[in-house]
């Protein structure tokens, strides 16, 4: 009995996607902190703007990478880079690695604020407890990284989809009447683009998981669809925030702030559950990159493969030193004042060779993989 042993379809167009969404949505998209400070400050329709120019950016940038990746035979950030800047490459670890602390403190903080505010936990509490769990999973290769985002991205969708309509019910009047108030959309543009240019790195964090692909042709169509992916979530929660703008913009859990109005405790416990998960997956993505970049340079020089205990070292490395930082300096500012630095890094070192040179490359038809 001939049995189908390739790729799913779920494995070529939609999982890329999930990957994407797992390693964007991290401390700030997931509890809102980060749709404040880039979007909420052009108003509701000027934030709504922002983040369709953030999708159209992110859907565009995805599948140039995916594609250019393909056609280099490329399923990790060094390996990418080093195709597309050459010598120059280092320059994009450097930023990475820095993106990469940034994240995880920023994760961190989040989870400290959360622990805090559900439980009453020292901060640190809720830091550590994240970094075990990231550190769990990343000691386990593709397989399970890969398994954790498709779950948690099942979780997300429906409690975001669950979260609107609450809200709707709740005070969707106070929704559609500040929805009304005319505010000066200066800043949408740039919103969208310092947004969508720090957080486009994503899109290089999850190569691993285009071994599955079978075309340059699935490498187009999953990174179109990643931009919409991994906005949608986003988008639902911006319109639930504008019941309440502009005062939400003072908070530093709107999230928390919300569903305390929604006095719903029992769901107001799913949703930081998912956060959590948010969290989780985000971290993990971040760390599995770094650890397929490591294990690459293992394989070649060693023979071997890197293993669990190796990848739980680096992951566990990683974090501690990330923790310590979300503890010292707190979640809003990290992100007002590190994702900015980040968004020009990432400009210069991703998406122009990206777009100038990776672009000229593909439309040549290039090929370097055989």
């Amino acid at each position: 009995m001939n049995m189908r042993t390739g790729p799913s379809w779920f494995q070529r167009f939609l999982l890329p996607g999930f990957a994407f969404k797992a390693v964007v949505i991290g401390g700030g998209y997931a509890t809102g902190r980060e749709l404040v400070e880039f979007f909420m400050p052009a108003g509701p329709w000027g934030g709504v703007g922002g983040m369709l120019l953030a999708t159209v950016m992110w859907g565009g940038l995805a599948a140039l990478t995916f594609a250019f990746a393909r056609t280099v035979g490329a399923l990790d950030y060094r390996s990418f880079f080093a195709r597309l800047l050459g010598p120059g490459w280092v320059l994009f670890e450097i930023a990475y690695l820095l993106l990469v602390v940034l994240l995880l403190s920023v994760f961190g903080a989040t989870a400290g604020e959360m622990g805090a505010a559900l439980f009453g936990w020292p901060k640190l509490a809720g830091t550590l407890l994240l970094a075990l769990s990231m550190a769990g999973f990343a000691a386990f290769g593709n397989m399970a990284v890969e398994a954790l985002f498709k779950y948690v991205s099942f979780l997300l969708y429906g409690v975001y989809a669950l979260f609107l309509l609450l809200a709707l019910s709740s005070f969707g009047d106070q929704i559609a009447q500040n929805f009304t108030i005319q505010v000066p959309a200066d800043g949408w543009a740039m919103g969208g683009i310092t947004y969508a240019a720090y957080n486009v790195a994503g899109a290089v964090m999850i190569l691993p998981v285009l071994r599955h692909m079978t075309s340059r042709r699935d490498a187009v169509i999953a990174g179109l669809v990643a931009g919409p992916l991994a906005m949608a979530p986003a988008l639902l929660f911006f319109v639930c925030m504008v019941g309440f703008y502009p005062t939400i913009m003072n908070e530093t859990l709107p999230s928390d702030f919300m569903l305390r109005k929604l006095d719903m405790p029992a769901f107001h416990l799913l949703f930081q559950f998912m956060i959590f998960t948010a969290l989780l997956e985000s971290g993990t993505g971040a760390i599995h990159a770094v650890n397929e970049r490591i294990a690459g340079v293992w394989q070649a020089r060693r023979g071997r493969t890197l293993g669990a205990g190796g990848r739980g070292l680096i992951a566990a490395g990683l974090l501690v030193g990330c923790m310590f930082i979300a503890d010292r300096f707190g979640l809003v500012t990290l992100i007002a004042n590190g994702y900015r630095f980040l968004a020009l890094l990432f400009l210069g070192v991703f998406v122009l060779p990206l777009v100038t040179v990776g672009l000229a490359r593909l439309l040549r038809g290039t090929r370097m993989d055989g």
